[in-house]
């Protein structure tokens, strides 16, 4: 079969053609089919979810009034039942008294007329027991009670008074036990109205559980139906606040306002993707653009301070000493910004097996002449044997920085700390310094780029204000966090903590 002109549908090689384009070659209204049932809105789905929540209820609600419509119907077919049972069962009993009073009469006194009314009350009495035992073909009475009332037709020929009484008392007798009977059977109409209503009850008890736990069922899908795509904006939200390239893949259908929610924070990560290329090129750039000049300008400071060109006068050194530190101060900013755009660039981590006394050893001695003109000392309380998974370069730079920061703005003639710990999960690194205390407004905002304390540093070289930040990044990257904690034996105390070898491991797997 050849498919030719499908005007209202676009096919796309390639892997294009899912199985939804399948089966609208198969079936042209599939397409449209799906666009009716599709949830396009919020609006729409929130008052869908509530339609068809209400779908239980109405057929809760219909069950419940065919219920009552049935109860109703059955109490008033009983309720005329038991009036007419009582009031022809009363008449029958009248006739009865009728006829036995007649025909006692007509023994005392035989006439005619006595007779015919004896003959009517019989007649009257058999009518009446024959229509009363039409309407219920269980009394088995009735064969025995017409037969009685049969032979009690005959009075006119009893010559014996006790031949009589033994005739009507078998006539009472026999309506007693029709009464009785009659007694039963609306016994038995109370009974299976009773089992009726019990049965209803346990309907109406079954119909309220199956409602609530339908209805229950149905709000959580439909609350599930919201809460999924507002999961999934806040994993991208997520992943986009800790610079995550990839997000989840964009959905297309759903709620239109959900949907167009998604797509722009995809178009936000992707732009942010790009100003972060252009900032990263931007410092790159700027960086190694400023070394040269940098270089070239120190070199001649350091040319006109050794008075290679001529003797300079005290002002003039001055000059010079002043474009000297400036000179200095320059190039540190510039060896900031180029080692936080090589952090920058950085995305993974390469972990392995360090021993972080060596490396916490190696460190501090980097330092050794700016301990020793402020008169600090470091002490390591790392243990020999104490060694973690991480990634060496990237825990090396935050140790730098740590122990740089705690040279610049500890205490002179005061003691720097190394130490190590354990924790459940994570291996601590503190490191511990005497100056003045970091308040607490002051640290929500330290360990973000360019800011500064407004402490003194002992070099009185001013900070560009990347130290901390490196820190915190490289601990980010290497699963951790690096916070300050309140400690008894120090005025500031930085501490990174680190997952455990068994975490990094796995991660690395």
């Amino acid at each position: 079969m050849r498919i030719k002109h499908l005007p209202f549908y676009t096919f796309k090689l390639n892997n294009n053609l899912n199985r939804d384009g399948l089966f609208a070659i198969l079936d042209p209204n599939f397409h449209r089919i799906g666009r009716i049932l599709q949830v396009r809105s919020l609006r729409q789905l929130i008052l869908g979810s509530f339609f068809v929540a209400l779908v239980p209820l109405i057929a809760f609600l219909w069950q419940s009034q065919r219920d009552f419509d049935s109860m109703s119907q059955l109490t008033a077919n009983n309720t005329q039942f038991f009036v007419f049972m009582t009031s022809e069962m009363r008449e029958l009993e009248a006739l009865g008294d009728d006829v036995e009073r007649l025909v006692r009469q007509y023994q005392v006194f035989p006439k005619n007329q006595l007779q015919e009314l004896a003959d009517a009350a019989i007649s009257g009495y058999s009518n009446k027991l024959a229509f009363l035992c039409d309407q219920f073909a269980d009394v088995t009475e009735c064969t025995d009670l017409s037969l009685t009332l049969s032979q009690l037709s005959e009075y006119p020929t009893f010559n014996d008074n006790l031949l009589l009484d033994a005739r009507l008392a078998e006539l009472r007798q026999s309506q007693q036990v029709l009464r009785r009977q009659v007694q039963q059977l609306v016994n038995q109409r109370i009974v299976s109205q009773q089992v009726f209503l019990e049965g209803v009850q346990s309907r109406q008890g079954w119909s309220t559980g199956m409602l609530v736990l339908l209805s229950l069922g149905l709000t959580i899908l439909a609350a599930q139906l919201i809460i999924k795509p507002v999961r999934k904006l806040q994993i991208i939200i997520r992943k986009i606040a800790n610079n995550e390239p990839k997000l989840p893949e964009q959905t297309h259908e759903g709620p239109r306002e959900l949907v167009a929610v998604e797509r722009d924070l995809h178009w936000l990560n992707d732009r942010i993707q790009q100003l972060e290329k252009v900032r990263t090129a931007l410092l790159r750039h700027a960086a190694h653009e400023l070394k040269t000049p940098m270089a070239s300008i120190k070199e001649g400071c350091e040319i006109l301070e050794q008075g290679m060109v001529g003797e300079l006068t005290k002002a003039q050194k001055e000059v010079v000493s002043l474009l000297t530190i400036s000179t200095e101060r320059l190039n540190l900013l510039i060896v900031k910004l180029l080692d936080y755009n090589a952090l920058l660039q950085q995305a993974e981590p390469k972990f392995e097996h360090i021993d972080l006394h060596t490396m916490v050893k190696d460190c501090a001695g980097q330092y050794g002449l700016l301990l020793a003109q402020n008169d600090q000392t470091v002490v390591v309380r790392v243990e020999p044997v104490h060694s973690l998974v991480s990634d060496p370069e990237l825990l090396r730079r935050a140790l730098d920085n740590l122990v740089s920061n705690a040279i610049a703005h500890g205490s002179v003639d005061s003691e720097i700390i190394i130490r190590s710990g354990d924790m459940s999960s994570f291996t601590t690194i503190d490191v511990l310094n005497s100056g003045k205390p970091i308040s607490l407004a002051a640290r929500g905002e330290i360990f973000e780029p360019f800011k500064r304390g407004q402490e003194s540093r002992n070099d009185k070289v001013i900070g560009a204000g990347l130290g901390l930040s490196i820190v915190s990044d490289c601990a980010r990257l290497l699963g951790g966090d690096v916070t300050i904690v309140d400690d008894a034996h120090a005025d500031v105390c930085f501490r990174i903590r680190l997952p455990k070898r068994a975490l990094l491991v796995d991660k690395q797997k």
